[in-house]
């Protein structure tokens, strides 16, 4: 992150920045962007979070069964797009039509770290109304917690019902939905499980991902922004991830075992395809 100027003490930039940040996004429209009512960040988001142009994962448009199984499904991520229509399921996760249909639902939080032990249950509409702010950038992950991976299926299935996911599958693996609503700046730093899809409805968000063979450097108890802002800038170009900015209506494919680590570069609605 850039040092800024003057005689501002360094424990404060920081907290300015949230400041700014927090400011800036409450004097934009709920409406804009198409953003279907949740909040969006741009010029005003603190340094750390500011969306970068960098890609280093390929984009496919219309991408066959077989071009998936022998190019990606094995061997490296794939951005896909243009394989789905989900504009149904987009309208109904609008704030306003998520909170009149599951404003009283429970949810279930877990904690931003690697092993996220730590649940906490309150109900979805206190969970949209009171935590989905920015990232407070000296958090830590077990201080940090958000929505998504504990579904309760049954009670979300009205939801799940209009979701169409990618349409290719592995062999021996079964589908499971993981639906989730982030704020801007948080994310899970790096960790690692079996392949599946992660698709973006409102929002973007920034991936890192990493071969199995190449375990990265970081603390499972530290934010992705603080890995972002402290480990990133100092890495080799030959020790960076695999990294991409998903926007919404987009797919990220990952295979098994990859690491990868996320960062909600704005209130981020999203659902995932785990193939277990």
């Amino acid at each position: 992150m850039p040092r800024g100027g003057g005689l501002m003490a360094p424990g404060l930039r920081p907290l300015l920045l949230l400041a700014f940040w927090m400011l800036a996004s409450s004097a934009r429209s709920p409406a804009e962007a198409n953003d279907g009512g949740w909040p969006r960040y741009g010029p005003g988001a603190p340094v750390a979070v500011a969306e970068e142009e960098r890609c280093t994962v390929e984009r496919r448009v219309d991408l066959s069964y077989a071009e998936f199984m022998q190019h990606y499904a094995f061997s490296r991520p794939v951005i896909l797009q243009g394989l789905t229509d989900n504009s149904r399921f987009r309208v109904l996760c609008s704030r306003e039509r998520l909170l009149a249909s599951f404003g009283d639902s429970v949810v279930r939080l877990s904690t931003a770290n690697t092993y996220s032990y730590r649940k906490v249950d309150l109900p979805f509409q206190e969970y949209v109304e009171q935590m989905l702010h920015p990232q407070d950038p000296l958090s830590m992950g077990n201080d940090t917690l958000y929505f998504f991976g504990d579904n309760n299926f049954t009670e979300w299935a009205s939801l799940f019902r209009h979701y169409s996911p990618p349409p290719f599958g592995l062999l021996g693996t079964t589908p499971a939905y993981s639906f989730g609503i982030a704020g801007a700046g948080s994310g899970v730093p790096f960790h690692w499980h079996g392949p599946g899809f992660s698709e973006v409805i409102y929002g973007r968000k920034r991936w890192f991902l990493y071969p199995p063979e190449k375990t990265p450097e970081f603390h499972p108890n530290k934010t992705t922004l603080a890995w972002l802002r402290d480990t990133y800038p100092a890495l080799a170009p030959s020790a960076r991830p695999l990294e991409c900015t998903i926007q919404a209506g987009e797919v990220l494919y990952f295979p098994d075992r990859w690491w990868h680590a996320t960062l909600n570069l704005d209130t981020s609605v999203f659902i995932s395809t785990f193939l277990s």
